[in-house]
C-alpha cells in the first residue's frame, strides 16, 4: 500500500526552522516514516508510479519538510534503471569538501517548491558527510557530482535554507567558463 506524504510548501514558516539533532534510540514512529519517505522517493522516480499516484520527481527529503524538525535526511539514488541506492542520515554533517565547485545546468528543484526558480546554486563537487544510521551506528559517506548536490541541498533544509537561497540575485546564471556543469 502507498500512503502519500504531507510535504509543506515553500510558504510554511516552519520549513526556516533550524532543525534539532536526534537522540538514540530512534522512535518506531520515525523508522516507520523513513521507510514510507524511501518508498515515496523511489516511486516519485520511475515512470510507471509516478504517473500512477502523481507525484513529482524527487531524490531526496528533510524531516523538516514534513514539519519535523529533527536531523533525518533521506536520499535515493537512481544507480541504473529501476535500481537505486538508499541513504538515510541522521544529525547529517559536512565534514569535508571538495575545493572544486559544479552546478546542476538545469537548475535545482525542492518538492517544497512547487514551481520552477530560474538560476544555479554554486555547490562542492565533491563532499564526506557523516552522521548515523538509523540504529545510531557512525556513518561516513563520500559522495560525488548529482549525490553531492543531494546532500548539500538536503543539509541545507535542516538549517531552513532553501535551494534558490543560494542563487546569485545579482547574476543568477553561471557560465561554462565559471562552473562546471552537471
Amino acid at each position: 500500500m502507498f500512503k502519500e506524504l504531507k510535504i509543506l510548501d515553500e510558504s510554511d514558516k516552519r520549513l526556516r526552522v533550524k532543525s534539532e539533532k536526534v537522540t538514540f534510540p530512534l522512535s518506531t514512529e520515525y523508522k516507520k516514516l523513513i521507510k514510507q519517505i524511501i518508498k515515496h522517493l523511489k516511486y516519485s522516480q520511475i515512470e510507471e508510479t509516478q504517473k500512477k499516484y502523481n507525484l513529482r520527481p524527487g531524490m531526496g527529503l528533510a524531516f523538516v519538510q514534513l514539519g519535523i524538525h529533527k536531523q533525518i535526511i533521506v536520499i535515493v539514488e537512481e544507480v541504473e534503471e529501476n535500481v537505486f541506492e538508499n541513504y538515510v542520515v541522521i544529525n547529517p554533517e559536512i565534514v569535508s569538501h571538495s575545493v572544486e565547485k559544479i552546478a546542476a545546468e538545469a537548475g535545482e528543484g525542492c518538492l517544497s517548491v512547487n514551481r520552477e526558480i530560474d538560476g544555479h546554486v554554486t555547490r562542492y563537487a565533491r563532499v564526506t558527510i557523516k552522521g548515523f544510521d538509523e540504529n545510531g551506528n557512525e556513518l561516513k559517506i563520500r559522495a560525488r557530482e548529482e549525490l553531492a548536490i543531494a546532500f548539500q541541498h538536503e543539509i541545507d533544509h535542516l538549517n531552513g535554507i532553501l535551494f534558490y537561497d543560494r542563487i546569485d540575485k545579482n547574476k543568477p546564471f553561471l557560465t561554462d567558463e565559471e562552473i562546471r556543469f552537471i
